[in-house]
């Protein structure tokens, strides 16, 4: 077992033939305006209706919670009409 490491033990495999593309030879943005776009869309268009929601639902009742504070801290003049 000199110098072999795991995942490479079985360098001869009798019978297996293995093909690879180098890196270099590779297109990386082959298809991103074409095909990426459009799926980005798809998507999109199919997770919008189960994310917004909750979203709208949570500012709606942050807007709510700000005011209530708000209103709450306020003190009322009536409580202090007998101070001296």
């Amino acid at each position: 077992m000199g110098g072999m490491k795991w995942g490479n033990m079985a360098t001869n495999v009798r019978g297996l033939i293995m093909y690879s593309l180098s890196p270099y030879e590779q297109k990386p943005f082959a298809g991103a305006l074409s095909q990426g776009v459009p799926n980005m869309v798809r998507r999109f268009r199919g997770q919008v209706f189960r994310v917004t929601p909750p979203f709208i639902a949570g500012y709606m009742i942050y807007c709510w919670a700000e005011k209530e504070h708000t209103r709450l801290e306020r003190k009322d003049p009536k409580e202090f009409e007998n101070d001296e």
